[in-house]
């Protein structure tokens, strides 16, 4: 094979661009590297200009120039992206372990104050408003008050944080959400810095982020991805994120899509393909004459939806049509021209892809995409419109209940109706996914316009919800006149930020959860992720869609519909059918050239993107170190340093299991974000601060509170622990009492007798979010190790950070095929970190059952890369971090 890299090779060089000089680190001499997918284009400039150890860089370097002339995955490499994406929910907690990273520096003798971001750190506060009030002119002011008020000590550790740390940006509450405006504001596609001596340089945009759907950005040409917040501070401190050489699959886009089929439908064509074909690990990158077809804002709705098929990233190439947009979300063209002329000397900038090597190579039609849904718990789970009321029934007939086998009465404002199995309680028009593509959102504007032009009427049992990803999209529904239509129908703007998406649906309305117990509830959002028991506790099948078919469903008030067949409702002359409604793409574009240009996306002067007056009225002083407050049940101090366990040897002697789960556990049910039950533990410590259910607030919003959040560990309500003899949620077998109890309190048990703990599950554990706290939580109930048929990716990252051991099962085999209950003892033979990849890479597991026999088996030890390896050796990711700044 030939040599990929030579040594006399010289990489920086410098481009002048309109009088101005830059440094910039190019690879296009590089023999093979214009055989390399994009994605491992910029991997390669990025260890060139990154790694500071010249050799160790050459040597990455040639893994990936290897392993992408190859087409396949290949060794460990560094990544270190330009910039760093929080939202609130997980960027709360990243935060509070800086400032607890401050007080542990402070303590060993250190400077404090050094402690801070070395890269730009952007944090967007758009996970704890709720849609408590809805359909009314004032929904927006009155959701944003409460959020206010139930979030102040948050808010206001925010505010701190934004004024002692460097490098940070906190986008108040109220603006929009965080990859939305990441994509209008942020993205530049080349990033303007500085080399280590001064100089101005030019390099890829790239950013990792602690959301999964931060590969949103990828639909801008900016490669990006999820990390657990864990990973995501330890690369804002300067720490390198770690991973192996992707494979990268290339997605070959041919024809163009059919009038009223949107970029929602090709996001869910392509979960349910790709999460067939299966791409966990492995980046996507899209090619063909198809890409042209589709806007930039389209493209951005298919790589958001990545991480619901577990790929790392779905990258789109920069062409025209993404310099344009730039320039439209305020760019200069000056800025765009240089980005194109640093594109071009990397061999980077357009969609041919002539001679490129890929994994493998999936081709998707465009013009076979239909409209579609996906339910009613997975993204993938993509069923066309003409079947979704089958899919509806399947699954009500899997939950041992049939149509028409019930009916219900409930009652608003004095008049009773009739509600049967099937009947909407939420329908949700949000999220980044569909408010970021203003043509879906003029859309949905438009469906709303037809009704009210037809008569139709809203039902007074859906709660219907519309919040804009951002002011730009509300202005260009306010330019096209759709807001006083959208109103009419009950879809009165009531925020800018996740709301149903992320769960935070408010409650449903009060008839309605009152027959949920018995009626087969649904809901129905232009959202990206519909997990059990995430939209709604009350609702028991939930779907996604694009933004107009949301409105459609919520006139016709139920799933238990063919709308491709059936009317939609009645409106003042007859029957209306979804023809009547649905606009033509004709008719969307010419509302978008009328109502979208470059003023819409300006923020500057603007109140509502500079915060509310709840915001700027929080005042706070910058210190080197935060004054915790030891009554908050918002922000404490975690004690992640003080409870480090260092492994550089790990073993088992007698674990015992606290869950043992199925397929497809996502951390929504290790770490939920919604609601906390009034039955839970993590109620149960309210209550004792002296908190009403009422002001519970979600888990989402305190999760800077170690102590509620170990508490909510494995609490979602639709959890099935199979310990937890058919009880659903937080509960488990105690084996030290003999009873079901509190997942809390079994961990507390285990660890006043000193034992450790494990988990055991199936197929892709830890699927969905990135949410840090799914293994923080664990970490401090005392699990030491996973055990699980596969992990995705994001989670088996986490885990590692915080110090707990994944073992991942050989290859057919299952805990039903072992013969496994969770009752037995557990003991893994010795592993040895201390030369970072483990010894042995396969470990020996003896689980002891209660009668004294045993069974034995194989398990591969995820840790993947020599770094992992030393992040477990140090007891942590964070304790590993620490110990090397205060070392430099």
């Amino acid at each position: 094979m030939e040599q990929p890299i030579r040594d006399d090779l010289r990489f920086e060089r410098t481009l002048e661009f309109e009088g101005e000089r830059f440094a910039v680190h190019a690879i296009s001499s590089i023999p093979g590297v214009d055989r390399l997918p994009l994605s491992l284009k910029i991997l390669l400039e990025n260890v060139l200009r990154c790694v500071s150890d010249g050799d160790r860089a050459m040597r990455m370097a040639h893994e990936i120039v290897r392993a992408g002339l190859a087409c396949e995955a290949g060794g460990e490499i560094e990544f270190m992206p330009a910039r760093v994406l929080f939202q609130d929910f997980t960027g709360v907690p990243v935060f509070v372990d800086f400032a607890a990273m401050r007080d542990a520096a402070a303590a060993r003798g250190g400077d404090p104050s050094r402690i801070n971001p070395q890269i730009p750190c952007t944090l967007v506060v758009d996970h704890s408003v709720a849609a408590d009030v809805v359909s009314c002119s004032s929904a927006a002011c009155e959701n944003a008050r409460l959020e206010a008020q139930r979030n102040a000590e948050r808010f206001s550790f925010l505010k701190w944080s934004a004024s002692s740390f460097s490098n940070v940006q906190i986008v108040p509450p109220g603006v929009g959400i965080c990859h939305q405006l990441n994509i209008e504001r942020f993205c530049r596609v080349a990033w303007c810095g500085r080399t280590g001596d001064g100089r101005r340089a030019l390099y890829f945009d790239t950013l990792v982020g602690t959301d999964s759907h931060t590969p949103t950005a990828n639909g801008m040409g900016v490669l990006g991805w999820g990390v657990g917040g864990i990973e995501a501070e330890a690369a804002a401190l300067g720490q390198p994120v770690t991973m192996r050489v992707p494979a990268v699959v290339g997605i070959r886009l041919t024809g163009r899509l059919a009038s009223g089929v949107t970029a929602m439908d090709v996001a869910l064509t392509f979960a349910e393909r790709l999460r067939h074909r299966g791409v966990v690990g492995m980046m996507c990158e899209c090619f063909g004459p198809g890409v042209a077809s589709l806007s930039p804002t389209q493209r951005a709705t298919i790589s958001n939806m990545s991480p619901e098929y577990g790929c790392t990233s779905t990258l789109f190439p920069v062409d025209e049509a993404t310099l344009a947009q730039l320039v439209r979300t305020g760019a200069t063209e000056a800025e765009a021209n240089r980005a194109r002329a640093y594109l071009e000397l990397q061999g980077a900038f357009g969609c041919e892809r002539e001679g490129v090597g890929f994994a493998d190579v999936i081709d998707i039609d465009l013009c076979g995409i239909e409209p579609s849904l996906a339910g009613p718990s997975r993204p993938h789970n993509r069923v066309a419109l003409s079947g979704a009321r089958d899919r509806f029934r399947s699954v009500l007939s899997e939950h041992g209940r049939a149509v028409g086998d019930a009916s219900f009465e409930v009652r608003f404002d004095g008049s009773t109706y009739r509600v049967e199995h099937g009947a909407l309680a939420i329908a949700a028009v949000t999220s980044c996914t569909t408010a970021t593509d203003p043509a879906m959102m003029v859309a949905a504007g438009l469906v709303a316009m037809r009704a009210v032009e037809l008569g139709c009427e809203p039902l007074p049992w859906v709660k219907k919800v519309l919040a804009p990803g951002s002011h730009s999209t509300t202005r260009i529904l306010e330019r096209a006149g759709f807001i006083e239509p959208l109103q009419r129908l009950g879809f009165s703007v009531c925020g800018w930020g996740c709301m149903s998406c992320i769960g935070n649906s408010g409650p449903i309305f009060d008839p309605m959860h009152d027959i949920a117990g018995e009626c087969e509830l649904a809901s129905i959002l232009s959202g990206n992720r519909n997990f059990d028991g995430r939209i709604s506790p009350d609702v028991a099948q939930n779907y996604l869609c694009a933004p107009s078919l949301v409105v459609a469903y919520s006139l016709a008030g139920t799933i238990d519909i063919d709308l491709s067949t059936e009317p939609v409702c009645q409106g003042a002359a007859g029957p209306v059918m979804l023809a009547d409604l649905i606009p033509s793409d004709e008719e969307v574009s010419a509302i978008l050239a009328s109502a979208l240009d470059t003023a819409v996306f300006k923020p500057v002067g603007d109140p509502a993107c500079e915060g509310d007056g709840y915001w700027n009225a929080i005042d706070v002083e910058p210190s080197s170190t935060f004054a915790w407050d030891a009554s908050s049940t918002y922000v404490r101090r975690p004690p992640y340093f003080d409870d480090a366990r260092p492994r550089r040897r790990f073993e088992l002697k007698g674990a015992r299991p606290l869950a043992f789960l199925g397929d497809f556990v996502t951390t929504d049910h290790i770490s939920p974000a919604g609601a906390i039950a009034a039955d839970s533990a993590a109620a149960a410590y309210l209550r004792g601060h002296g908190f009403d259910e009422a002001d519970f607030n979600t888990y989402g919003s305190r999760r800077g509170n170690h102590e509620v959040m170990m508490r909510g560990c494995f609490a979602n309500v639709k959890l099935r622990n199979r310990l937890a003899d058919g009880r659903l949620g937080g509960w488990t077998f105690d084996s030290f009492t003999g009873e079901v109890t509190s997942l809390f309190d079994a961990a507390r048990h285990a660890r006043e007798h000193g034992s450790d703990l494990i988990i055991l599950a199936g197929k892709m554990y830890g699927s969905g979010s990135s949410r840090d706290w799914a293994a923080k939580a664990p970490a401090l109930l005392g699990v030491s190790s996973v055990i699980a048929e596969s992990f995705e990716r994001i989670h088996r990252s986490n885990l590692v950070g915080m110090g707990i051991v994944p073992l991942q099962l050989e290859e057919g085999q299952s805990a039903a095929s072992l013969g496994l209950t969770g009752r037995e003892s557990y003991f893994v033979d010795p592993i040895d970190f201390s030369s970072g990849l483990p010894v042995p890479a396969v470990a020996r597991v003896t689980a002891v059952r209660p009668g004294g026999d045993s069974v034995e088996f194989s398990a591969l030890v995820r840790v993947d890369t020599e770094t992992e390896g030393r992040y477990l050796a140090a007891g942590g990711i964070l304790p590993y971090v620490l110990d090397m700044l205060l070392a430099q």
